[in-house]
């Protein structure tokens, strides 16, 4: 098992590699409003899957669902992308130029709001607080997953270690989980709605609408438990891995899936109509531009197929959502398509007007390198605490006797 995380470290690092050469060659090259575009496509996405994958475990908790143990062991892995989420955050203070149009606009006293010494302040104060909160759920949590008799080397060593000083008692740690699982649940929605009006809406500065806030945060649990259910899959089919679930996980984590994937539908819909009928040129413009105007209209097409027209049709059917390398597949797919949404939103504004979408090489590679930071801090977690796996394959071991 550790030969196999070497060599998806070794991989993760050379997609890292290649992600910043192509990031530097393509502001070398004086593309630096494509490569700061990208950047921030690539920071919303990764950074939203991991927010929404932890979500995955702190609403299990909230809600004491027993079928998930398994699962959310995997899901607080993603947690371990936090760190970087924040780094990445501070790293628009370099592109602010190029990722923030409405320095150069006149914002007709929007000015209080929009102007980067408060935009940054906030929105680092937000993410520190959620990340914050995740952090203090994922202490309470390991509590009940490391083995505090024999505890590994490096952070697991010394968690053990603080909890033997502090000497915990399980109702006390139980109870605290659950508080700062609630609040990271809440944090996520506000901090998740902030980000998405300063980063993303406020890229049309006069364009607004009421709901993108919460078809923010449904979008980042959307594709946060499409990437559990990767991650997921992966563990279970690889024979070199102890880890393994029964079908009956795979079809309620399915089903979950399911559930936001309508859930998200249901507010681009809901979004959508609001401003169509109500025909406010503010609020049509930016809708026009990207659904009916060439060629921004065929990836609005292509990313309603792709996330939600095709998982819909293949999920409404049972039997395969318990097929592990088809769920993988799927959920990849849909991942893609949620990278296209992000820069359907932000393509126009960030360079993309009166032209063709200007993707190419630099794009697909810095893409991966982001996916390399997160799969590099994913396979770090999982390898400071293997514990989580091996008890995971146990308890599934025990469940299929029982």
């Amino acid at each position: 098992m550790n030969e196999r995380k070497n060599r998806i470290l070794q991989l993760s690092a050379v997609l890292i590699a290649a992600g910043v050469v192509a990031f530097v060659w393509s502001i070398a090259r004086g593309h630096p409003d494509a490569a700061w575009r990208t950047y921030m496509v690539n920071f919303l996405l990764f950074s939203g899957i991991a927010q929404g994958a932890l979500v995955f475990s702190a609403m299990m908790n909230t809600v004491q669902a027993k079928w998930s143990g398994r699962l959310a062991g995997l899901a607080e892995s993603f947690a371990a992308f936090f760190p970087v989420s924040f780094v990445l955050f501070l790293g628009l203070i370099a592109g602010w130029a190029y990722v923030f149009p409405w320095v150069h606009h006149d914002l007709h006293g929007k000015e209080v709001w929009l102007n980067l010494p408060f935009l940054f302040s906030r929105d680092g104060i937000a993410l520190l607080v959620l990340y914050g909160l995740g952090f203090a759920y994922l202490y309470y949590s390991l509590w009940f997953k490391v083995n505090s008799d024999s505890p590994q080397p490096g952070l697991q060593k010394w968690l053990v270690g603080l909890w033997g000083r502090r000497n915990p008692d399980r109702e006390k740690y139980a109870h605290r989980r659950y508080v700062f699982g609630v609040l990271y649940l809440l944090a996520f929605a506000a901090v998740l709605s902030l980000i998405g009006f300063d980063l993303v809406m406020a890229a049309e500065p006069h364009w607004y609408s009421t709901l993108f806030g919460a078809y923010t945060f449904i979008k980042s649990v959307y594709a946060g438990f499409g990437a559990l259910i990767i991650l997921a899959a992966y563990l279970h089919v690889n024979r070199g891995i102890a880890f393994s679930l029964s079908s009956s996980e795979f079809i309620d984590m399915g089903k979950l899936y399911l559930a936001f994937c309508l859930a998200w539908a249901d507010f681009f819909y809901c979004q959508l109509v609001v401003i169509w009928y109500g025909n406010i040129p503010e609020e049509t413009a930016y809708v026009i531009a990207r659904t009916m105007l060439a060629p921004w209209n065929r990836v609005a097409w292509a990313v309603f197929i792709v996330c939600f027209i095709v998982p819909f049709m293949i999920l409404i059917n049972r039997k395969i959502k318990t097929v592990p390398w088809f769920m993988s597949l799927l959920c990849g797919v849909v991942l893609v398509g949620m990278w296209f949404e992000h820069y359907l939103l932000l393509g126009p504004a960030l360079g993309g007007h009166n032209g063709a979408i200007s993707l190419s090489a630099a794009d697909l590679l810095i893409s991966l390198g982001f996916a390399g930071l997160l799969i590099f801090m994913v396979t770090v977690y999982l390898r400071q605490f293997p514990g989580i796996v091996e008890t995971a394959a146990q308890k599934a071991d025990s469940g299929r006797q029982a």
